[in-house]
């Protein structure tokens, strides 16, 4: 039996095209060094269209019948990770290849082979990523993006345990950085054996491009500066997001904040997030125009979006990179009392931008989303944040992606929604309230009753498009005018502040 999985998995890579025929005995040598087996008899079954699941799951019971690595989730990846490293070709070999395609044919033949074959080599777990739940939900903002995140898997206990125990290492020093790939990992951190990274310049300095292993839109792909250095928005910044999209006009890329509450998951790395993929955001019109002064080649206006958002867009990049760092150092030390705007509290500062690149019929474009991380007793997650009474749908921080109009939402919600459907169908609005797993949602499943006429047919299309909602309530509550009763003309105040500087 582990011979043939041996030999399905070599198959596989043979048939992904991870590995030559003239391969074959070497990668079957190494499966089997691996697996600690002496011997090979090869089966005479031949295979074809091999599924990776499977068979990995077949070499991962194995491992553990024979006490290799031990039956958890993050055990097992580890071990996974560690044979499909064995096919993976090595970085040189990808990056000649990369660049083969992007020289001679385009950028997007190069990053059409270098997704797939971030797939292949089960960086990008297929499998995994086609259980989130994902759906269309249409607003006054137009249709947002839904998912429920259960591509990624929990940590069970016994690694928990484990890593608490752990010795703690600064190598790598964080999960972008450079180190990672062929990384081996351990309990406290994942194995990187078959992780990848494209080698390019922007702006005259070494960066490197990766897929994300979770993949919440398509070709979502990372940017990171070789260098593990903070990350920052300044003027530079707009100047790498043009770079790439230059290199890339395929693709859009954005940055995180760079401030705690408004910023990413990892601050300690300077790095960007990008895509083939138009979202939301990118297809909202602008709602009114503007013009600064100084730069009337630029075409700039207000756009229709639950947050506050500038966009800007010329043939002149250069131009657009002048502009957004007029905006930005503006809105750094910009304070508007009456509209609750400050620039910075007891020395701590608290505005920034969330800027986003693309081409867009050949001009260059940017967006520049303003941010505000300021906390209050009665707000201490933030005011600019989702508040209290959406905790039930989106507590999270509000980061680039959901920024764009694609709600990342919790796994938990799968569950909830699932017997929130069937309590409202067989018991209505009280037994939600008796129930412990989804009593946080009875004030919003009353709303919800009032609005629709719920029965089984159609329950689980009423409460998406309600989540829809929900999620542009939560872009609002982040957008620091757009909440604000009297916002267009505080919006209105801080144009006209960056005009007279």
């Amino acid at each position: 039996m582990i011979f043939e999985s041996i030999k399905k998995l070599v198959t596989y890579g043979l048939e992904s095209g991870l590995i030559e025929e003239s391969d074959r005995v070497y990668t079957t040598n190494r499966l089997l060094e691996a697996l600690d087996l002496e011997e090979y008899d090869e089966p005479e079954e031949e295979f074809s269209n091999v599924d990776l699941e499977s068979t990995l799951k077949e070499l991962l019971d194995y491992a553990v019948e024979k006490g290799l690595t031990e039956n958890s989730i993050v055990y097992r990846d580890l071990f996974d990770t560690k044979l499909m490293g064995l096919l993976t070709p090595r970085p040189s070999e990808i990056d000649t290849k990369f660049w083969g395609l992007y020289n001679h044919q385009s950028a997007k033949v190069a990053t059409d082979y270098f997704y797939k074959l971030s797939q292949d080599t089960d960086y990008i777990r297929r499998y995994r990523v086609k259980k989130d739940m994902r759906w269309i939900a249409p607003t006054e903002y137009g249709d947002l993006d839904i998912t429920i995140n259960l591509s990624k898997p929990e940590k069970d206990p016994k690694a928990i345990a484990a890593a608490k125990l752990a010795k703690q290492s600064g190598y790598p020093k964080c999960l972008l950085c450079y180190e990672n790939v062929g990384y081996a990992g351990r309990v406290n951190s994942p194995a990187r054996q078959n992780h990848r990274v494209i080698s390019l310049k922007i702006n005259g300095t070494d960066w490197g491009l990766q897929y994300s292993p979770y993949v919440y839109y398509n070709e979502h792909c990372i940017l990171f500066n070789k260098k593990h250095t903070p990350m920052v928005i300044d003027r530079s910044a707009f100047e790498k997001l043009f770079d790439f999209v230059r290199q890339f006009p395929h693709y859009f890329i954005g940055s995180n904040a760079d401030l705690p509450i408004v910023g990413g998951s990892i601050l300690s790395h300077e790095h960007f997030q990008g895509g083939h993929y138009t979202f939301a955001m990118a297809k909202a019109l602008v709602e009114e125009k503007i013009v600064f002064k100084g730069f009337e080649n630029v075409d700039a206006g207000i756009v229709k979006w639950p947050m506050s958002v500038i966009r800007i867009n010329s043939e002149d990049k250069n131009a657009l990179v002048d502009l957004a760092d007029k905006i930005l150092t503006a809105w750094r030390g910009y304070t508007d009392e009456e509209a609750f705007i400050y620039a910075e509290t007891e020395g701590e500062p608290h505005n920034t931008i969330t800027p986003i690149a693309r081409m867009r019929d050949g001009r260059y474009e940017l967006d520049l989303v303003l941010r505000n991380n300021i906390t209050t007793e009665e707000y201490p997650l933030g005011v600019y944040h989702p508040h209290q009474e959406l905790h039930h749908i989106k507590k999270e921080n509000i980061g680039l992606i959901e920024v764009m109009g694609l709600a990342v939402l919790p796994s938990r919600l799968k569950g909830e929604m699932e017997k929130l459907a069937q309590v409202l169908v067989t018991e209505g609005t009280e037994g939600v309230r008796r129930d412990k797993l989804i009593e946080k949602h009875a004030d919003w499943a009353e709303e919800i009753s009032k609005k629709n006429n719920i029965t089984a047919e159609n329950v689980h299309e009423v409460l998406q498009k309600e989540i829809g909602i929900v999620f542009a309530k939560v872009l609002e509550h982040a957008g620091v005018y757009k909440r604000n009763k009297d916002g267009k003309a505080a919006f209105e105040r801080f144009i006209n502040y960056v005009n007279n500087k």
